[in-house]
């Protein structure tokens, strides 16, 4: 009970160990059990707080130490706090002292700005006066450089600091001052302006540059460039009149007369570069950074005055839009209309050509001054500014009657280019021939010269556009006319020979001579044309081969050029991708022609070497394999098969060789070899062996193996590789012997032959047994 009642304070403070029967729960139990779970309850409850007591007690000491080390640092607290209070107002002393020190110097600081001010206002005041004095003392003596000056530092004078100095006791004499300045300042104008009018009339130009110079000061720095303007462009156009009429005078028979109107043009805009290299320093000295864009503009407008001029003599002269619609009809209707010859058009298109790239090379030359002179000028500036600057430059450039001019010009020259190239080679090619000993005809050549020509002159024009659309132009010539004309001579296949005829049981050629031994001759026309037929097929292709080993190198020829006129600055930002493009269009057309040449050779192959090397092949049936050793000796003394069928390839490549080009030669022979792996295979499957007729097999695959091996440089025992396993299998003494070069014990050996196709072979030796055979595990 004792426990119960010690308990209850615990359960109502909410100690850890509270309990949870109460004094009223316990006074309620009347049942023995339930006293005694209740007693023993407690006990265990009282166990818990007994170990809770000991453990408190436990930690005595220690608690009783920091307590008195807590005591000990009571008086060191006290200094501490002193010490901080005592800090405290040493800081507030310091704060005051510094905001009474900072206010002085504020005080210092206005009164020195009052003083700047008061020395600047009356510096501005001596100014107006020294200016108003100077201004009218250099006027007396036309000294007008003097006067802009004193005006030019007049205009610079703080204006406020005047309108203070007009409120003081000195406003009227300020007033007197600022009038006569102004009055000043307005005849100085009208003085500089007349005696400019005056010295431009005149072709005075150290007077007109005096005058130029002095315009900045005076604040007039649109009014100055735009009158020097004026000037030169008078200039300009009095020098291109003179030219213009020097070529109107032309005697056609002289050196540059084809050229003539190009060199004009040249004239022209080496006149334009030359005023603008030597006015350029006298522009950024006088007028500053930037201004340069509004001479050229002016300059721009009386070239382009000029340029139309020249353009309309040029047109006038050599009836360019004649030409033009007369190539256009032609390309677009039938052959009934007169045709122009493209040799007419060739000096025109060169000339079109020279003026176009003296066009580029001139607008390139303005386009790197203005930028030059944009930079320095928008080193400070915004973002928006340089941008704005930016689309004046283009617009000048790509919206100039120059450039309009010019790419009229050239849109005219890729049709008449196109019709050029396109009639030169219908001509080449209508007048191919070939000579004796050569391995291909005239066509190529001349084809490939004129093509290059088209792209050269092309490319000469520094307008990638222009350059392009003759790419794609001779790209499609290519791809489709003369790829045509070529694989038309193709598709005439290689004539069979004489000797094949008889071995088909064609017996018209017997025919033809006993009509002509009756007519008393004997007629060779049909075994000449005949001959003509293969040296013609043989020759085209070689002309194939040729022509797309001509086309990779054009392609290389014209990424060198084009990344050099690229490298000089010509052409916009998708130059370059509009190049690759028209350049991978001619990879692509190479490959069509060596698709053409993979064509061809297929169709010799299969119509002069299949029909004679099978026959030859099939001989070897008749060879018996099924010997024994009188037999091989015999063999080994008279070859039964192999070295005639040497000779007989022998002799038949030989044509070939001397026709075609070492590549195609390599390629047909290498095509010869497979159909010979393949065909005598074929007729191996098909006879019998005994031990030594295998052995004999395996010295005739040799002997021809070497053979084909001095006859091309392609890969012959890769061909080979199944037949030699082959003759390794029929060489094999017994059966089981073929287990010593199988599986794990093939080594480096890499078997081409199937299980299957390992029996059908040991099956061909008449002396292995089929059972022993069947039994082999491969």
């Amino acid at each position: 009970m004792a426990a119960a009642t010690a308990s209850g304070p615990r359960g109502e403070g909410g100690g850890a160990a509270t309990s949870a029967l109460t004094m009223e729960r316990i006074q309620s139990l009347t049942e023995l059990a339930e006293l005694e779970a209740a007693y023993s309850r407690l006990c265990e409850e009282e166990k818990v707080v007994q170990e809770e007591l000991d453990a408190l007690l436990e930690q005595q000491s220690t608690i009783e130490n920091k307590m008195v080390v807590l005591h000990r640092m009571g008086p060191n607290l006290q200094l501490i706090e002193g010490d901080a209070q005592q800090l405290a107002g040493m800081i507030t002393f310091t704060c005051n002292l510094a905001e009474n020190v900072s206010s002085k110097v504020r005080q210092l600081d206005l009164a020195k700005n009052r003083l700047y001010q008061a020395i600047q206002r009356a510096d501005d005041i001596l100014d107006l006066k020294f200016c108003m004095d100077g201004v009218q003392t250099a006027l007396r003596n036309e000294d007008y450089e003097q006067a802009a000056a004193h005006i030019h530092r007049y205009l610079s004078l703080d204006k406020s600091v005047i309108e203070l100095s007009r409120q003081g006791k000195e406003g009227g004499i300020i007033d007197a001052n600022l009038k006569l300045l102004q009055e000043a300042e307005h005849r100085l104008k009208m003085i500089v302006t007349e005696k400019f009018d005056t010295a431009m009339k005149q072709g005075d130009l150290p007077r007109v540059e005096r005058f130029f110079k002095i315009f900045p000061l005076l604040g007039l720095h649109e009014e100055g460039l735009s009158k020097f303007s004026e000037y030169l462009c008078k200039q300009v156009a009095n020098k291109a009149e003179e030219n213009l009429q020097l070529v109107m005078g032309t005697d056609m028979s002289d050196r540059r007369a084809a050229v003539i109107f190009a060199d004009t043009l040249t004239l022209l805009f080496e006149g334009i570069a030359r005023i603008v290299e030597t006015h350029q320093p006298i522009v950024e000295t006088y007028y500053g950074p930037g201004r340069l864009y509004a001479l050229i503009k002016h300059l721009q407008v009386e070239c382009d005055r000029q340029v139309e001029k020249v353009v309309d003599k040029f047109i006038k002269e050599r009836d360019y839009h004649r030409q033009f619609q007369q190539v256009q009809n032609s390309m677009m209707r039938s052959s009934s209309v007169e045709k122009i010859e493209p040799r007419e058009l060739d000096p025109i298109l060169t000339e079109v050509t020279l003026m176009n790239a003296r066009s580029e090379l001139y607008l390139r030359f303005i386009k790197r001054r203005i930028i030059a002179d944009f930079e320095v000028g928008d080193s400070m500036a915004s973002e928006e500014v340089k941008q704005e600057h930016q689309k004046y430059l283009d617009k000048l450039l790509n919206n100039c009657l120059l450039s309009r001019t010019m790419q009229e010009l050239i849109g005219y020259y890729i049709t008449m280019e196109e019709y050029f190239m396109r009639e030169t080679v219908n001509k080449a090619v209508a007048m191919d021939s070939y000579e004796k000993g050569q391995l291909t005809s005239s066509m190529v050549d001349d084809v490939f010269y004129i093509v290059k020509k088209c792209i050269g002159r092309a490319l000469s024009s520094s307008s990638i556009d222009c350059l392009c659309a003759m790419i794609n132009h001779s790209t499609t010539e290519l791809e489709s006319d003369f790829r045509e004309v070529l694989h038309n001579k193709l598709k005439q296949g290689f004539p069979a020979t004489t000797f094949q005829d008889f071995q088909r049981g064609v017996t018209s050629a017997v025919n033809i001579m006993h009509s002509s031994l009756q007519q008393g001759k004997f007629d060779t026309k049909g075994i000449e044309s005949t001959d003509e037929a293969k040296q013609s097929f043989l020759v085209t292709l070689n002309n194939v081969e040729v022509c797309s080993e001509n086309i990779m190198t054009l392609k290389k020829t014209l990424e060198s050029d084009c990344s050099k006129l690229l490298s000089q600055g010509f052409g916009g930002e998708q130059a370059q991708a509009k190049i690759d493009s028209c350049l991978s269009d001619m990879a692509a057309v190479s490959n069509k022609f060596r698709d053409l040449l993979q064509e061809g050779l297929s169709e010799l192959n299969s119509t002069a070497i299949k029909p004679q090397v099978k026959p030859w092949i099939n001989l070897f049936l008749s060879v018996s394999h099924n010997i024994e050793e009188e037999e091989f000796s015999d063999y080994e003394a008279n070859d039964p098969w192999v070295q005639q069928f040497i000779l007989n390839l022998e002799q038949q490549m030989t044509e070939f060789k001397a026709g075609l080009s070492p590549v195609i030669y390599d390629t047909l022979t290498g095509l010869m070899t497979s159909l010979i792996a393949i065909e005598l295979e074929k007729v191996l499957l098909k006879s019998t062996f005994s031990r030594l007729g295998g052995l004999q097999f395996d010295k005739e695959l040799r002997s021809l193996i070497a053979y084909l091996t001095t006859v091309t440089t392609w890969t012959i025992r890769d061909k080979f590789a199944r037949l030699s396993q082959m003759a390794t299998i029929l060489n094999l003494e017994r059966v089981t012997e073929i287990l010593d070069y199988w599986g794990p014990n093939s080594g480096p050996l890499t078997w081409r032959l199937t299980p299957a196709e390992v029996r059908q072979v040991l099956a061909l030796r008449i002396d292995f047994r089929s059972e022993d055979i069947k039994r082999l595990r491969l």
